[in-house]
């Protein structure tokens, strides 16, 4: 077998999930170098069987074992491609941990992805999913990905548009048997105007004594410190970040639950006139933040994240999630959708 990839037999993924749940693939391949991606594809072993590309395994839940083969991409390099007017083309391949191209590109003088900072994952898995946080979605800033076309059996290379990102969404979220992301390019640049207007960056900033205009590295921190300070850190409690999407409901239905509840914080939706609502604000209305069920709970923090005590698995965050998922459904007629890829069972 090739140096550049390698094939393991009944793997143990407790230690590839941030959940750090139980769970085991009938087989594990790791490619070293995407290069050699479609011969590995053709391993007999695995040759016809389910495949599930996982990253940093932080936007996944195993309910279950594994179906077939998970396919591990390891090559992380990242380089600028090129630069003109102040804009810089930067690639980074699937492997690479996100927060470390975060603070990469910031070490490279570069701007844009501040906002993004220590969220958990990899690089490969930021288009699918269109990472978000503090305003900034990383489709924004995606000018390119380059993927292995399982249907076409090639590699291709789609722009943004192509890519249709939305909210928590993309085509390669919507086709997931099809398309294995292998490296991502994106637009940064050397002098932008930080984007400061979510709530809490500007406190944040003002805590740490900064009145000027921060720079992109400052923004960072202040993101960063915000995030340890609200969300568990996954090395220490199991977790996926935050476990359910902020639904996006007509604006009548918006309207109507607003003047039920005056604090139910609203925001504008995808520009067709939708509003997004807060889906904290919704389960801890529901009196589930801190919740606890043996080892499956909620975070006393922000009630937007599943937590694994110690020893919950996989099923048992799920079925956690669907009481949620229904108690707000029964009590604002809001329907609560998961933000990880659920592996076993269907949501």
């Amino acid at each position: 077998m090739s140096a550049l990839y390698f094939l393991r037999r009944d793997a143990d993924l407790g230690a590839r999930n941030t959940f750090g749940v139980a769970a085991r693939a009938p087989w594990l391949l790791e490619v070293f170098d995407t290069g050699t991606l479609a011969e590995a594809l053709e391993l007999e072993q695995i040759v016809g069987l389910p495949l599930l590309p996982l990253g940093g395994g932080s936007n996944l839940l195993f309910a279950g074992d594994a179906p077939g083969a998970v396919l591990a991409l390891r090559a992380a390099g990242m380089r600028v491609l090129g630069e003109h007017g102040g804009r810089a083309t930067v690639r980074a391949e699937a492997g690479a941990e996100w927060h470390a191209l975060v603070m990469w590109s910031l070490g490279q003088g570069l701007c844009g992805l501040e906002n993004l900072a220590l969220i958990p994952g990899s690089v490969g898995a930021a288009p699918i999913q269109n990472i978000g946080a503090y305003g900034v979605e990383a489709g924004e800033r995606i000018v390119a990905v380059e993927a292995w076309d399982r249907q076409q059996g090639t590699r291709v290379r789609m722009d943004r548009q192509a890519c249709a990102f939305g909210y928590r969404d993309s085509a390669f979220k919507r086709a997931p048997e099809r398309w294995i992301v292998t490296a991502v390019e994106f637009e940064l640049e050397r002098d932008a105007a930080p984007r400061l207007d979510y709530a809490g960056i500007g406190e944040e900033l003002a805590a740490m004594g900064i009145a000027r205009p921060p720079s992109a590295r400052e923004v960072a921190e202040a993101v960063i410190r915000i995030r340890r300070r609200k969300l568990p850190d996954p090395a220490l409690t199991g977790n996926a970040g935050s476990f359910f999407k902020n639904p996006i409901v007509p604006a009548a239905q918006a309207a109507a639950l607003l003047a039920a509840h005056p604090r139910l914080p609203v925001f504008p939706g995808d520009g067709d006139g939708s509003r997004k609502l807060s889906a904290a604000w919704l389960i801890d209305a529901c009196g589930w933040k801190g919740a606890r069920e043996g080892d499956a709970g909620v975070s006393a923090a922000h009630a937007l994240v599943l937590v694994n005590h110690g020893q919950a698995s996989g099923a048992q965050l799920l079925a956690l999630a669907r009481r949620i998922a229904a108690s707000v459904g029964e009590r604002f007629g809001v329907a609560l959708e998961p933000e990880p890829r659920i592996v076993g069972e269907r949501w």
